[in-house]
């Protein structure tokens, strides 16, 4: 009578194991089903995209020297409106205006070398400084202004 006992509560155990694991099953899998169909919110939506925009938003743009007389600058004032932005600090290597010691194997190797480095760009340093609009005369005079506070 036990082992008939046993076998009825090892019958009922097993039956009552196999439907929670249905209702379980059920209620994971079905709502998984209605995705995509309009019932259940997939998380795509236009508010969430907009909740996770950043704050705020860089854009770079090219900085340019304003002619406002259509003369040519000056070196001092190319100087301040293209060259200080990286001599002023060191920036990306450059050498700091008036560092006499950075500037002197530079100084050595003559004004005409130096013009022609900035003209085609050296290092990290773009051609004509980034200032497309840059004259020859201008970027001599820049270049001259430079080796003038270094020396």
């Amino acid at each position: 009578m036990a082992q008939q006992q046993y076998s009825q509560y090892s019958s009922r155990l097993i039956l009552v194991t196999t439907i929670v694991i249905a209702i379980v099953l059920i209620v994971v899998i079905w709502p998984l089903s209605l995705i995509g169909k309009g019932s259940v919110k997939t998380g795509s939506s236009d508010d969430a995209d907009a909740r996770i925009q950043p704050v705020a938003k860089l854009e770079l743009a090219k900085a340019t020297a304003a002619k406002s007389d259509g003369k040519p600058r000056d070196g001092a004032a190319v100087y301040q409106s293209v060259c200080m932005a990286c001599h002023a600090s060191g920036a990306a290597g450059a050498p700091k205006a008036g560092d006499k010691a950075a500037w002197a194997p530079r100084i050595a190797t003559g004004t005409t070398a130096l013009v022609k480095s900035v003209t085609n760009g050296k290092g990290a340093m773009p051609p004509k400084g980034g200032a497309a609009d840059l004259t020859d005369g201008e970027i001599k005079g820049a270049v001259e202004y430079l080796v003038g506070l270094a020396k």
